[in-house]
């Protein structure tokens, strides 16, 4: 029977002992001895098909920032291992739950089923049980960048805050690569945000607007090495519980080619992009002259009753060694099905709002009740989203199993070149979205990312019917 391959990963090498497309097998620059190098965690990856996979959940004393500090792990580690698989492969996946509370998993951004044991948000595996998850991916699931976490409500925030989150990738983005970049060097930019309390990282009382430790990979500002003019696949990923990224690298543009794991129609650039929690980016960079550059999160307001984030330095990039000629990027990209085409079978107006003084956060004036079925969607439609925000701080939208379609952001309208499945939600504005229900029957949520906010409230049901 087939298993898993575990392989661990490093400075440069996405998969260690075992190579993937990405690896050029060059030498890459080295930080200096005061500097932290860039590292990635481990990795689990599929063979013939198949990932059987063991996650423990527990609580351990681990090394960040240079401190020892209580968190939630899966297999004792803070940064867990990435699960690495290819379209059609199975996952097999145990979860054991040695927390005092119930726990579960999601895989966000999987196109899959969300009943029985597939990605079934509202199962709770209670203390000292364990639960065997079969996943079995589409053949044509995106390539790109998902990740994993708890989705167990009303505990999400504080078991994803301290530390129940992981990255996961899903091959094939290289073959849309023109020949010349097939191999480049891929690296995984996990940002993950804790707080320290008591020597813990607080899963009570947590203010998500309190001075907060950035990290890539759960490295406080580790180097990262790039040869001048190479070209680098960079995946970004904002695994964290409630905290938006702006992420800039100083004298760059990043090149998108995925954006929430789904693959552009034609790569665009932009020099700052915004990741609210759960939101991807896979992007190509290229090596400055030679010298250090900051990948920084901008100052960033989510409105005047939200939070106000400082600029923070996540990651040195050190640019050294020979020179390597830049390589001319691909224009165009993957095949993206426009959605402005569809007929629309249904359109819905769905208004996100708050009692922020009580704490208390609504999807249409209501409270989210998991017994309760909100909208009722058929198989194989289209339907249309109008998301307003009524209040005075930005939300994150975000679905399961289906990715949607950006239309207009406050009225304007919006050239995408791709699905996702996060948007952030203007204050006191709206967007206006079109998703197609495709593949899956079943009952599954749409919620506000930020999870403070879903732990109180803002979360719905979908049920997709024949």
């Amino acid at each position: 029977m087939a298993v898993a391959v575990v392989v661990a990963a490093g400075c440069g090498d996405a998969a260690g002992s075992r190579r993937h497309v990405g690896e050029t097998g060059a030498t890459s620059p080295t930080p200096t001895l005061s500097e932290t190098p860039f590292a990635e965690p481990r990795q689990f990856v599929s063979g013939h098909g198949l990932l059987k996979v063991r996650l423990v959940v527990g609580v351990r004393s681990v090394r960040l920032a240079g401190q020892t500090v209580r968190a939630l792990t899966y297999n004792g580690d803070y940064m867990p291992p990435t699960l690495r698989l290819r379209p059609g492969d199975r996952l097999d996946l145990t979860l054991v739950n040695n927390l005092p509370e119930q726990t579960n998993l999601h895989t966000h951004g999987w196109h899959i089923s969300p009943m029985d044991s597939s990605d079934n948000v509202y199962l709770h595996i209670h203390p000292g049980k364990s639960y065997h998850y079969t996943y079995r991916l589409p053949a044509d699931l995106a390539p790109g960048t998902y990740w994993y976490h708890s989705h167990a409500h009303p505990r999400s925030e504080p078991q994803v805050f301290a530390g129940l989150s992981g990255a996961i990738v899903i091959d094939g983005l290289e073959r849309h690569l023109p020949s010349g970049l097939k191999h480049i060097t891929q690296r995984l930019i996990a940002l993950k945000d804790f707080q320290v309390r008591n020597g813990a990282i607080p899963t009570a009382g947590i203010d998500s607007n309190a001075p907060t430790t950035r990290t890539v990979n759960g490295l406080v500002n580790p180097a990262i090495p790039i040869r001048p003019g190479e070209t680098q696949l960079w995946r970004l990923a904002n695994i964290g519980a409630d905290i938006a990224y702006n992420v800039h690298l100083e004298g760059s543009r990043f090149h998108v080619i995925a954006q929430d794991a789904n693959p552009v129609d034609s790569v665009w650039s932009a020099d700052t992009l915004l990741m609210p929690p759960g939101s991807r980016f896979d992007v190509l960079v290229q090596g400055s002259a030679a010298g250090r550059s900051r990948l920084e999160t901008l100052a960033y307001t989510t409105g005047p009753a939200g939070d106000s984030y400082p600029q923070e330095t996540l990651a040195t990039v050190v640019s050294s060694g020979p020179a390597t000629p830049r390589a001319t990027l691909p224009m165009k990209f993957a095949h993206f099905s426009d959605l402005r085409k569809d007929r629309i079978a249904q359109r819905r107006t769905i208004v996100f709002s708050e009692n922020e003084p009580q704490k208390k956060f609504y999807i249409d004036g209501k409270l989210f009740d998991h017994r309760r079925i909100d909208v009722r969607a058929r198989l194989n439609t289209t339907e249309e989203w109008t998301v307003r925000n009524a209040s005075d701080e930005q939300h994150t939208f975000h679905i399961h199993v289906n990715d949607f379609q950006l239309i207009s952001v406050n009225g304007k309208p919006y050239e995408a070149h791709g699905l996702q499945d996060t948007v952030q939600l203007p204050v006191r504005g709206q967007v206006v979205v079109r998703m197609r229900f495709l593949d899956f029957l079943g009952k599954y949520p749409y919620h506000c990312h930020i999870l403070n906010h879903e732990d109180h409230g803002m979360m719905a049901n979908i049920q997709v019917v024949r």
